[in-house]
């Protein structure tokens, strides 16, 4: 029973059928049929002209995003436990040729206008400091929290008022989109997002995730983050297996189907141990209080999971699984709830 991570799921059988499907002689890189579709798959889920690449990783989508919005002397607010700042191994500087991350606080790992206000009014308007550029925030965030359209569009009104570009990355956007019950519209461009970094790996994907600009710079951002994908090693010469896996999530609404699986897996472990949850239980991440031998003991029954600092542990449930799948570790709960 693992629980580690929703990056080591199966792959969804619909997407490894569109991986077969794909598998026949077709133009390289982004030239062919699969490739071509993104933009108008897209579109008509976001409801407005979108532009689509595909690339290798959640990463290089996040970094390559953060390259086209914002210039090597610029900054880039995050959060201090955004993925971009802790788990990127520096990437983010290594893309944008040498940007500045400004981390900063906040609850379950969400920003609010307030915090960021308050830091750009501290930033002088002259050449001795770095001029912030970019806003980039995660959602759901790294502690399975769920900004919601109103939330998101605050901070676009933010980013708006001091001309900032607006990435949101969406590794897990899916289970955001499926908690809210929301058009992803919403979530996103109508709140003011410039780019977002859509996930496919968590999903049910095997390689490979989305970068979407919107807006009318999207055809010129779209072109510019073309070169960086090139220049990072990311473009892919059989790019079309990339493509039809997106496809593949985006057909009927998949990607929708796989996340509320993997969403209604969470509650149900939620629902176990209500009282030791560290935070709202909103998407697909529990981090709940578990002492050392609590830990010890849940993994002597084959439970897999990850120490999350001390006393408390982090449970990722993924789409493959459904209540009745995690019913066993829900049931080695209960006890501990008790206790």
């Amino acid at each position: 029973m693992h629980f580690f991570s929703d990056n080591a799921t199966p792959i969804c059988p619909q997407v490894m059928a569109a991986i077969a499907a794909a598998d026949q002689a077709d133009h390289g890189y982004d030239g062919d049929a699969w490739s071509a579709r993104l933009d108008a798959a897209f579109s008509t889920l976001f409801e407005t002209p979108v532009s689509a690449l595909w690339v290798a990783t959640g990463t290089a989508a996040n970094c390559i995003a953060l390259a086209t919005l914002c210039p090597p002397y610029g900054g880039i607010i995050c959060h201090e436990e955004a993925h971009v700042e802790v788990d990127e191994g520096g990437a983010p500087g290594f893309f944008t040729h040498g940007a500045k991350l400004m981390p900063l606080p906040g609850d379950g790992a969400k920003l609010t206008p307030a915090t960021i206000a308050a830091k750009l009014a501290t930033i002088r308007n002259d050449v001795h400091q770095v001029p912030v550029r970019t806003l980039t925030i995660t959602n759901a965030t790294e502690y399975g929290l769920v900004y919601t359209p109103d939330e998101v569009a605050a901070l676009g009104a933010v980013a708006k008022a001091y001309d900032l570009g607006f990435h949101m990355d969406g590794a897990r956007f899916a289970n955001a989109v499926a908690h809210l019950g929301c058009r992803p519209a919403d979530l996103t461009w109508r709140a003011g997002v410039d780019a977002l970094s859509f996930g496919c790996v968590k999903n049910g994907g095997m390689v490979g995730e989305a970068l979407l600009f919107f807006g009318p710079q999207a055809p010129a951002r779209t072109e510019e983050a073309r070169r960086w994908r090139k220049r990072s090693g990311h473009l892919f010469s059989k790019g079309r297996y990339l493509a039809a896996q997106i496809l593949a999530l985006l057909d009927h609404d998949l990607w929708i189907a796989n996340a509320a699986a993997a969403n209604a897996a969470a509650q149900a472990l939620a629902q176990a141990i209500p009282g030791r949850l560290i935070h709202p239980v909103q998407a697909n991440e529990l981090f709940i209080r578990l002492s050392t031998d609590e830990a010890a003991t849940l993994r002597a029954q084959s439970f897999d999971f990850y120490d999350w600092g001390t006393g408390a542990a982090r449970l990722v449930t993924n789409w493959s699984q459904r209540p009745e799948h995690v019913a066993p570790l829900a049931d080695a709960l209960v006890p501990l709830a008790r206790g």
